[in-house]
């Protein structure tokens, strides 16, 4: 019995050494990682042979919504567990203006072969393309035109993960056509969605570029965030407009709500803690901010327009300081604006014009960029 005791023991020991050894060679771990600053959506390992890239649910914390590795030769073994991509991209689709800004940051802007909503696009390059003929429209970024984007055969759709479960998408990826899920919107700060060009330039072997660029966008944004926050003063801000019987308003977390307070803004909502908007009705807002001394983000051109649209915006106080201001300097008759597009990746300007409006000691002689104030 002690001699087949000894047998069992040893077969154990054999069989769990092999199970270790087995789980080392086939258990990969990477030589680097990217290190984001802001950013919580992706993350990116760096291996001998390939990149991979996880895209984070915005739903489910911590839960995986798409991995890609990313090779230069399409023979190259990767694990089953994500999308094969061969890099640099040559060509790709766009669903959403706010991936635009990245590619143009990162000189591949000429890439795009394809997008959503053209008439929604500011880019004077991409609008000279489309213009040519030499970019497919691809219809509306919530009912893509799967049979078009098929015919055009990208290299990659970019589109966000606005659905658990995109039908067009997956049956564009069926198709053998990778969809690479840019969920940026998702991000609770402006720096936070700038860094999400980090992603973008992973898919084009730009890295190096894509650091360079946010550092410079990074070190520009808190340097006049900390000459924001030392004001004495903080002017009381109010954002949006009633829209048919509901106001929304950014919430405490949201990135708007985060400007206003990097801006040195004192916002009604600054310690809520939730993400997005929130949907108030007008009487609580009157009440919150009746009395508030900026009014931003109004989506007009004059006072007049404001007050002919709802009668009881007359009775807040930046109206009748003419303290009001839209994002609007960068609109075309399209109702293309820059603001939904290249504001995304360049935070450091945002900011800028809200300090302007704020605190216009801080930055004399300042020029806005997308901030333009009602007449």
């Amino acid at each position: 019995m002690k001699k087949i005791l000894l047998i069992i023991i040893g077969i154990f020991v054999l069989v769990s050494c092999n199970n270790k050894s087995s789980n080392n060679k086939t258990v990969k771990q990477p030589l680097t990682q990217k290190l984001l600053n802001y950013a919580t959506g992706f993350a990116v390992n760096n291996f001998e042979d390939y990149k991979e890239v996880i895209v984070f649910s915005p739903w489910k914390k911590g839960e995986i919504y798409a991995r890609y590795y990313l090779v230069k030769d399409i023979k190259t073994k990767t694990p089953n567990d994500g999308e094969k991509i061969k890099i640099p991209l040559k060509t790709l689709a766009s669903t959403s203006v706010t991936h635009l800004e990245f590619l143009s940051l990162l000189d591949e802007i000429q890439t795009i072969t394809g997008v959503c909503s053209p008439a929604l696009i500011y880019n004077p390059e991409l609008q000279k393309n489309i213009q040519a003929g030499k970019i497919t429209d691809l219809g509306d970024a919530f009912s893509l035109n799967v049979e078009k984007t098929l015919v055009l055969k990208p290299e990659a759709l970019m589109t966000s993960g606005f659905n658990q479960a995109d039908a067009a998408a997956q049956r564009i990826g069926q198709a053998g056509i990778p969809v690479i899920f840019n969920n940026e919107w998702m991000e609770t700060s402006l720096l936070g969605r700038a860094e999400w060009i980090k992603f973008v330039a992973v898919f084009y072997n730009k890295e190096q570029l894509a650091d360079s660029i946010f550092t410079d966008i990074e070190k520009r944004y808190n340097e006049l965030k900390d000459r924001a926050l030392k004001v004495k003063k903080k002017p009381k801000v109010m954002s949006g407009n009633n829209f048919r019987g509901t106001w929304y308003m950014p919430a405490g977390q949201s990135f708007m709500g985060q400007l206003f307070s990097d801006a040195g803004g004192d916002y009604f909502y600054a310690n809520d803690t939730t993400t997005g908007s929130l949907p108030l009705n007008v009487e609580t807002v009157l009440k919150n901010f009746a009395e508030t001394d900026v009014w931003l983000n109004v989506n007009f051109s004059t006072i007049d327009e404001l007050i002919k649209t709802d009668s009881k915006h007359e009775f807040f106080h930046p109206v009748i300081t003419r303290q009001v201001y839209n994002f609007n300097k960068r609109l075309l008759p399209s109702s293309a604006n820059d603001f939904w597009e290249s504001a995304v990746a360049r935070p450091d300007l945002l900011l800028g014009d809200v300090i302007a409006i704020l605190h216009p000691e801080l930055l004399p002689d300042y020029e806005f960029v997308y901030a333009e104030k009602l007449k």
